[in-house]
């Protein structure tokens, strides 16, 4: 049986809360990724000092956000800070299978066992399991995988998802990010700290 490789390029930049507002708003205008990245790094929308800076934040951003649709790229625009968050966590973890499965895997799997703390160690057990059956995870530096745990666990603060203390959260979002979010099935919910029950309430 084939594994298809995990993509492991998220070690920087967490969710980048305040600079994807910025892009999607600017797709929605151009309705076009490339002339979108294009236009963000040219004219520096991000306002980030370097070139180099520009080119990487705005390639990383445009291949999360091209998973959101046009409804969900709008909410992120005009939607609340915690909604927004949602989003892009939601985003990345399409962009990325390895947080997708340590977010179904670990983080709701705690909270459905009232595991209220999210550890480090958590996230070292299942990064050696996946590794298993993952040569990738094998093959970066020490130096990468610590990179890669720091902005995981990062992203979750900046999601909500979890506390300064690592303490898990529930998953709070309004009804109308629940009703967009719920569109694309159970599954894509599954990202989240809730129980089943609010999951169902979400899909109705």
């Amino acid at each position: 049986m084939t594994v298809e490789r995990y993509r492991l390029s998220f070690t920087t930049g967490g969710l980048f809360l305040r600079e994807a507002p910025v892009v999607a708003e600017r797709y929605l205008t151009l309705r076009d990724w490339i002339q979108t990245r294009d236009e963000v790094r040219t004219a520096n929308l991000l306002q980030v000092r370097t070139s180099a800076a520009a080119l990487r934040i705005s390639k990383e951003l445009v291949s999360r956000l091209e998973h959101l649709n046009g409804a969900e790229l709008a909410e992120l625009v005009e939607g609340s800070l915690r909604d927004r968050a949602y989003l892009l966590w939601s985003a990345t973890c399409r962009r990325y299978a390895f947080i997708r499965d340590f977010a179904v895997e670990v983080l709701r799997e705690h909270y459905l066992l009232r595991r209220h703390q999210l550890t480090f160690g958590d996230y070292d057990a299942f990064y050696s399991a996946k590794a298993l059956w993952h040569v990738e995870l094998d093959e970066i530096a020490p130096s990468t995988q610590h990179k890669l745990r720091q902005n995981l666990f990062r992203m979750l603060r900046e999601a909500d998802l979890i506390s300064d203390q690592q303490q898990i959260r529930s998953a709070i979002p309004s009804p109308a990010l629940a009703a967009l979010l719920a569109q694309r099935g159970r599954e894509a919910l599954l990202v989240f700290p809730a129980t089943d029950n609010e999951i169902q309430r979400w899909l109705q």
